[in-house]
Formats: C-alpha cells, structure tokens, sequence
C-alpha cells in the first residue's frame, strides 16, 4: 500500500445536475452523447458502490450495483446502466454514490448534439 494515499476519498457522493441530453452527432459509441461517474478505489479492497438516481416526477432508480478492484479507476455511463432500469435521456436527475470503502468520485457529461461539442466535467460531492 502506498502510504500517502491513506483516507483519500468518502463513502458517500452526490451529483445534483444529471442530465443524459438526447441526440447525438458524430461516430458512435465515441460520441454518444452522456453522463458519466468516473471513480477512483485507491484502497487496497474492492469497493462495492450502490448508485442511486432520483428524478423530479418519480421515486428514485436502483440500487445499480457496481464493483472497482482495489487501486483502480473505474468509469461508468449513466446511458448504460441497465439494471434495475434503464436511465431515460433528455430527463433531470440527480445522483447518490455510495460505497463500503472511500472513493473518488467525478461527474462528466458530453454533449455532441451539436457538431460544437461540450464536455463538462465536475467533481462529485463528498457528503
């Protein structure tokens, strides 16, 4: 274990401003249009996250269930999480990212519905 790295990260993350935009322009599955959770495990044990994806019409989505090896990053598109469902484009939703060990987590969003595209990319909340 790399000393340095001891207490990086929370267990608990929010992203308030999700939002899968609805078309794309460009080769897919490059330049699909969507959201991201970009995570990082610098532990020396698997991190087992749940996400969570609340919405402002309707109860929330999940518990998706993810797995990052230890001292790894790990990247996931909110467009293809599958499991409980299926996360609807050009809707507004907010994230909860939990996790038995600390993590980092980013929030990123790629908007290629116009050949002008937009990458945005902030990190998440540590609650």
């Amino acid at each position: 274990m790399n000393p340095g790295l001891t207490g990086i990260g929370s267990t608990t993350w929010v992203v308030a401003d999700g939002y899968i935009p609805p078309r794309s322009s460009g080769p897919e599955p490059e330049m699909t249009s969507h959201d991201s959770i970009c995570m990082l495990n610098p532990g020396d044990s698997e991190a087992r996250v749940e996400v969570y994806v609340y919405f402002t019409d309707r109860e929330p989505a999940g518990p998706f269930l993810l797995a990052i090896d230890p001292r790894r990053a790990f990247h996931q598109r909110i467009n293809d999480l599958r499991h409980p469902e299926q996360i609807p484009t050009g809707t507004d939703y907010c994230l909860i990212v939990t996790s038995d060990v600390p993590i980092v987590v980013q929030h990123t969003r790629l908007d290629s519905r116009q050949e002008a595209n937009a990458l945005m990319s902030t990190i998440a909340f540590p609650a």
